[in-house]
């Protein structure tokens, strides 16, 4: 068992792995080697058909009569041109013009079909393996090669038929390899762009999941921060009421103690309905539901637990649409817990009124918020929760005080 980066390596493959560190580059050379073998194997072929050729005695494209020149000069001729393909992917237009030389050479003691065909493949190789200015630069050399075989033809031949011929015969040769060339290159280009479109789908893909892990993410942060963050909040800020009191009150003790057990049991169900959410396979929970702005009234018995006096003004919270109805709550929770974390003992007013297009709730304190904490993210949740709802948020201090005001649109009933 082999590991390596955090990878388990089991088996075989993880002994040879450990015990042979340089494998890799073993495997590296072998194949390049694999890859220089079949490019000699390439070349071999084309020189032994050649040789085949010029063994049966293939009759000469421009001249008919018996080869000229002795036999050793074509099958140098043709061992240049074979060699000077192992340079077609590195310089594969200069191949093709070192080629050029050796052609005028068999030209001169009268061109063969061997040698036409080997220097047909150094044409296919450069308009293939070369760059694209290369590739144009062939292709534009082919064009006036084929202008003026055309031109020479008509001019020089006395029949029609025989001035066909010739161009046939002269244009097929060099003309193939480059359609062919063309085309196979077209094609790769053509799945290169494939590749390319499917790599950049794949990074936006990608880019998507990671969109929605984060928004995920930030709808938990904020859920977390309502559901435990509040109610948690209020206990440590009673119990600490609790632990300052000077004077024995049993009455208020059982009423802040009473809100400290009614915080803890909201909290603990409103977290087990998230795990409950969070586990389900469909995304829905049946056994539990989403608070909703008609139980503003034990919010506000927990802030008067704890130290605020708040004065409440309501008017139309029945019928409103669910996403309002619990965007609405977490604004009236996350301000009450505001008012008792950074203006305790003050006295906070809750103002919620419905019209016939509009909800609107406002929280407002007679004293100035506190410092603020640069960690917190109350502020920032409520604003994101407005905005998905559509509405409209506004908060800080006004008049020595400080309020929160929440728009939310809404259907007529």
């Amino acid at each position: 068992m082999g590991t390596a980066a955090g990878v388990i390596i089991s088996g075989d493959l993880g002994a040879r792995l450990s015990a042979e560190p340089g494998q890799a580059g073993v495997c590296c050379d072998c194949r390049v080697v694999k890859e220089w073998g079949r490019r000699l194997a390439q070349i071999v072929f084309v020189y032994l058909l050649g040789v085949v050729l010029f063994a049966i005695n293939a009759p000469s494209l421009v001249d008919s009569g018996a080869l000229k020149g002795p036999f050793w000069v074509r099958y140098a001729v043709l061992a240049g041109l074979c060699l000077l393909q192992l340079a077609k992917h590195k310089a594969p237009g200069i191949a093709l013009a070192a080629g050029v030389p050796l052609l005028a050479i068999d030209i001169a003691m009268g061109l063969t079909l061997a040698i036409a065909l080997a220097f047909g493949d150094l044409i296919y190789l450069a308009v293939l393996y070369g760059s694209r200015r290369s590739s144009q630069t062939v292709v534009i050399i082919l064009w006036c090669y084929l202008g003026l075989v055309i031109m020479v033809a008509l001019v020089l031949s006395d029949s029609f038929r025989i001035a066909l011929l010739i161009i046939i015969s002269a244009c097929s040769l060099p003309a193939m390899p480059v359609w062919w060339a063309l085309n196979v290159r077209q094609q790769r280009e053509i799945a290169e762009a494939e590749r390319a479109r499917a790599d950049q789908l794949a990074r936006i893909a990608e880019l998507d999941r990671d969109a929605a892990v984060a928004a995920e993410r930030a709808s938990m942060a904020r859920d977390l921060h309502d559901v435990i963050a509040g109610h948690l909040s209020a206990i440590a800020i009673q119990s600490e009421a609790l632990l300052t009191m000077r004077e024995h009150d049993p009455q208020r003790t059982r009423t802040v103690l009473r809100s400290m057990r009614e915080n803890s049991l909201a909290s603990l169900a409103e977290m087990r309905a998230m795990i409950g959410l969070l586990r389900s396979t469909d995304g829905q929970d049946a056994f539990t539901s989403p608070a909703r702005l008609a139980e503003f009234e034990r919010l506000v018995r927990s802030a008067n637990a704890a130290g605020l006096t708040v004065t409440v003004e309501v008017d139309g919270i029945d019928d409103l649409p669910a996403a309002v109805d619990l965007t609405a709550y977490r604004i009236v929770q996350e301000s009450l817990t505001n008012a008792v974390k950074h203006a305790p003992g003050a006295s906070v007013s809750l103002r919620i009124n419905r019209s016939s297009e509009t909800l609107v709730v406002e929280v407002s304190s007679d004293r100035p918020a506190g410092p603020p904490n640069p960690t917190g993210a109350g502020l920032l949740g409520m604003a994101e929760r407005v905005d998905a709802v559509h509405g409209t948020l506004s908060a800080g201090p006004v008049e020595g005080g400080w309020r929160v005001r929440a728009e939310f649109p809404v259907e007529e009933a």
